[in-house]
C-alpha cells in the first residue's frame, strides 16, 4: 500500500447539502471537520507509508476515523459501519453518499503502521498545538496531573499455567513460522494432545502432588524448544521468533537447573521465599503481552496492566482577559480543560518517575504549567527542585516523616534536630552532636547519613524515645541541603487552610478520568503491548479533548453530578 499526501479530501456537494439539511444545528463529526480538518494531514505519517504500489485510503482520513471511533467507543467493525452508513460522518471523511467505505481490516493495519515508527502521538499533538495557537492552552498556566490503572487484554495466569501457555505459544509460532523444523525436533502427536487447548487452571489436576509433576513436564517440554532453537545447527532467526525469547524468560523466572549427586541436571520450581523470583517490574505476566505486568496499589487494587498518567489544562481567565470581555460587553468565556499530556507505562512504574518527564515533554512543547497540581504521596524534594529551576510550581502534599517517631507522634522525630550545613553536624534535642556525616546514594538519589555516638545514645534518659535501634544509637538520613530546605518549607506550608484550599483544584481531574473511563474506556487496554497501549490512550486523550472543545464551540454547561431522589429526600429533611 502507498500514499500520496493530500490530506482530508474535500467534501462532496451533495453530501454536504444533505448533512446541512439534516443537521441544521451541525454534530460533532461536522463540526470537527469544519473547525479541525487542519489537523488530521498526511505528511506527519509519511515514513510510515511506501511510496509504491496500490493507493490506500490516507492516513489523515484513518486518523480522524479513529478518533471519532474513540470518541464513540466503537470497535473497528463499527466504525467502518459507521464511515459506510452515517451521514455526519461521510461529511467530516469527506465521502460520497455512495461511497461504500473501506474494510475494518484497515484501522488494525494503519495502527501497527504507525506503532511500528513510533508515531502514536502524532494526531494528539496536533491537536494540542492548535489549541494552543488558538489560545485555549496558555503556557504559565495551572495544570493537573492524575494515574490511573488499566486491565492488560489478557487473561490473568497463575505461575502454573503461565508455564504451560508460554510453551503452547512458542509452539503456535513455531507452526507458523518454521513448521517442517517443529516436526523434527518434537513429537507432534504428543504435544498437540498436551498443549492443543489452552492451558487452563479449572481443567487441572486438584492435587498438589499432580500439580508439581505438570509443573515438571511444563518445565521439561519448554526446555526440549528452547535447547533445540539454541542448538549450532538451528538457524538464527528461529530464536528470535519473540515466543521462543519469552518461553526462555519464562523458564529462567519459573524454574532453575540444579546438578544432583549423580551428575544429572534436575529441574527445581523456584520457591519465591527461598529460591527468589524476578521483581514485578521484570517479572512477565503473560506470553501475549510481554509489557504486562502485575502491580498493587493499596491494599484492596491488584492488577495486571499498565498505568496512564493524564495532565490537563485547569486555568481560570486572568484579570486581564476578563477586563477586556468586560470592556467589549461580553461575559467571560473559562477556556475548556484541556488534556495537554497523556503518558502510559507498565503498571509498576511509581507515579514520581513519570512526573519528571512529564514536566519536560510540556516544557519542551512551550506548555510549562506555572503550577503542576499533582497526586498526592510524591516524595518530591528533588522533584520540587527540578521543578522551580525550570519555572514550574509544584502543588503535591509531600509524603510525610515515616519515621516510627513521626508516626507515633512520640519521641524525637527528625524535625526535632538542629543542622549545621557548614560543619556537617547535627545536634539532638539532648544537647549531644554527631560524629559522622556519611554522603551516600540510596535509590539512586543523594542523601546524608548522620551518626550519633553509642556513648552519647546508651546512656541517655530520652534513648527510648529517641531510637529502637538494636545497635543503641541514633542514625538520621538526610538529603542535600538545598532538597532538604525545600521539602521542610513544603511541609509547613502545606500545614495551613491557604495551601489546602488551593490544593483542592486538583480533585478536578478525577472528573477527566471518569470522563475518559465512560466515553473511551481508557482502563481496560484494546489491545496487547505497551506500544499499542501507548496509541489507545493517545488517541482516547484527543478524542477526550474533541468532546470537550464541542461543548465549548457550542456553549454547554458542564453536567451537574447525579443526585438520586432519596439523597435529595435525605437532604430536604436534614436541612
Amino acid at each position: 500500500m502507498s500514499m500520496r499526501p493530500r490530506g482530508l479530501p474535500p467534501v462532496p456537494e451533495q453530501t454536504a447539502v444533505v448533512a446541512r439539511a439534516a443537521f441544521p444545528k451541525g454534530s460533532l463529526p461536522i463540526r470537527v471537520r469544519d473547525l479541525l480538518a487542519g489537523v488530521f494531514a498526511d505528511e506527519p505519517f509519511v515514513g510510515s507509508f511506501g511510496v509504491r504500489g496500490a493507493p490506500g485510503v490516507p492516513p489523515a482520513v484513518l486518523s480522524l476515523v479513529t478518533v471519532l471511533q474513540f470518541t464513540e467507543n466503537l470497535t473497528d467493525r463499527q466504525a467502518a459501519e459507521a464511515a459506510r452508513d452515517r451521514l455526519s460522518w461521510k461529511y467530516a471523511l469527506g465521502m460520497e453518499l455512495t461511497d461504500t467505505g473501506f474494510d475494518f481490516t484497515v484501522l488494525s493495519k494503519f495502527r501497527a503502521r504507525i506503532t511500528e515508527h513510533g508515531q502514536e502521538r502524532i494526531v494528539f499533538d496536533r491537536l494540542v498545538d492548535h489549541c494552543r495557537t488558538e489560545g485555549m492552552i496558555g503556557a504559565g498556566g495551572r495544570q493537573r496531573t492524575d494515574s490511573t490503572h488499566v486491565i492488560s487484554a489478557v487473561r490473568d495466569l497463575n505461575r502454573l499455567e503461565l508455564a504451560g501457555e508460554s510453551v503452547r505459544a512458542a509452539l503456535e509460532a513455531l507452526a507458523v513460522a518454521a513448521p517442517a523444523w517443529r516436526a523434527s525436533q518434537i513429537d507432534v502427536a504428543e504435544f498437540a494432545h498436551r498443549y492443543g487447548p489452552r492451558v487452563n487452571g479449572w481443567t487441572m489436576p486438584s492435587s498438589q502432588a499432580k500439580r508439581d509433576r505438570l509443573a515438571q513436564v511444563f518445565a521439561q517440554d519448554g526446555y526440549v524448544i528452547v535447547r533445540a532453537a539454541y542448538d549450532a545447527a538451528t538457524p538464527v532467526w528461529i530464536r528470535d521468533v519473540e515466543a521462543v525469547q519469552v518461553l526462555r524468560q519464562v523458564l529462567v523466572q519459573t524454574y532453575y537447573l540444579r546438578t544432583d549427586t549423580r551428575g544429572r541436571a534436575v529441574i527445581i520450581k523456584r520457591d519465591a521465599d527461598e529460591e527468589g523470583v524476578p521483581p514485578g517490574r521484570l517479572r512477565l505476566a503473560s506470553p501475549y503481552d510481554p509489557d504486562a505486568r502485575w502491580a498493587a496499589k493499596g491494599e484492596d487494587l491488584f492488577w495486571c496492566g499498565y498505568k496512564i498518567h493524564l495532565t490537563e489544562s485547569c486555568d481560570t481567565p486572568t484579570e486581564a482577559e476578563a477586563e477586556a470581555e468586560a470592556e467589549a460587553g461580553r461575559c467571560v468565556r473559562p477556556r475548556p480543560n484541556l488534556i495537554t499530556d497523556v503518558h502510559t507505562t507498565d503498571a509498576t512504574v511509581p507515579d514520581v518517575k513519570a512526573t519528571t518527564g512529564i514536566q519536560q515533554r510540556l516544557a519542551g512543547r512551550n506548555l510549562a504549567p506555572g503550577e503542576h497540581y499533582l497526586d498526592a504521596g510524591y516524595p518530591a524534594a528533588d522533584l520540587v527542585t527540578a521543578a522551580a529551576q525550570n519555572g514550574i510550581t509544584m502543588i503535591t502534599p509531600l509524603m510525610a516523616d515515616h519515621s516510627p517517631q513521626a508516626k507515633a507522634g512520640a519521641g524525637y522525630a527528625k524535625s526535632e534536630f538542629r543542622i549545621n550545613w557548614k560543619s556537617r553536624t547535627v545536634r539532638c534535642p539532648e544537647g549531644s552532636t554527631s560524629i559522622g556525616w556519611h554522603p551516600v546514594t540510596q535509590h539512586g538519589h543523594d542523601a546524608i547519613v548522620v551518626e550519633f555516638d553509642r556513648r552519647d545514645c546508651r546512656p541517655c534518659p530520652s534513648q527510648k524515645q529517641c531510637t529502637t535501634s538494636a545497635r543503641g544509637s541514633r542514625m538520621l538520613t538526610l538529603r542535600p541541603k538545598e532538597a532538604h530546605e525545600a521539602l521542610t518549607r513544603a511541609r509547613t506550608e502545606q500545614k495551613t487552610k491557604t495551601w489546602k484550599d488551593k490544593y483542592a483544584l486538583r480533585a478536578g481531574i478525577e472528573g477527566t478520568i471518569n470522563q475518559a473511563l465512560d466515553v473511551t474506556g481508557i482502563r481496560r487496554a484494546r489491545y496487547r503491548g505497551l506500544p499499542k497501549v501507548r496509541l489507545q490512550h493517545a488517541f482516547s486523550a484527543t478524542a477526550i479533548n474533541i468532546v470537550r472543545l464541542d461543548a465549548h464551540w457550542t456553549d454547554q454547561p458542564l453536567r451537574r453530578n447525579r443526585t438520586s431522589r432519596l439523597e435529595r429526600l435525605a437532604y430536604n429533611l436534614t436541612a
